[in-house]
């Protein structure tokens, strides 16, 4: 059952289905046993350079122990990621040497046509001002059944975070 229609009654991440980068229906319980980090990424914003770099470490460090990125473009901040979906991201990523896991299709994080997903993670883990997503790179920690168990300032540094995903693997 897909909890995209209803994300509110959602139990887990695994109840959506999302898009890849090239349009590929792609359903999250594939990640079940994972632990999952879910990012909304921008390609020109003052934040990017760091986040690359540091999702691209912790992917190094923790990957093979059951960490997974998924990475979700999102222009809605500053127009700061205009690249296209599919080759063009892709490329991007790829160019700016960032090896930073799975790439999903551009998504909207707010308002009513953000993403399912995005509206059940932001209702499980509320930010200091509300549930809306402040700026590009804020992340959210999914535990291996799949719930939402710590959401993530933009400026927060993704190593930081390090000693969080170590005592979910």
């Amino acid at each position: 059952m897909s909890a995209n229609g209803d994300y509110k009654n959602a139990a887990s991440i695994y109840e959506f289905t999302v898009k890849d980068t090239h349009g590929n229906d792609i359903s999250l319980e594939k990640y079940k046993g994972k632990v999952v980090l879910v990012v909304n990424i921008a390609s020109k914003c003052g934040l990017t350079k760091n986040n690359y770099q540091k999702l691209t470490d912790l992917k190094e460090k923790y990957g093979e122990r059951g960490l997974v990125i998924l990475n979700f473009p999102c222009n809605q901040f500053g127009s700061q990621m205009p690249e296209a979906d599919g080759e063009a991201m892709v490329c991007h990523l790829r160019d700016s040497k960032a090896d930073i896991g799975e790439v999903f299709a551009k998504v909207d994080v707010n308002g009513d046509d953000a993403a399912p997903l995005y509206k059940y993670l932001k209702a499980k883990q509320t930010g200091t001002l509300g549930s809306g997503i402040k700026w590009n790179f804020t992340k959210f920690l999914v535990n291996k059944e799949g719930i939402p168990i710590n959401r993530y300032a933009p400026t927060t540094d993704p190593m930081d975070i390090a000693k969080d995903i170590e005592k979910l693997l």
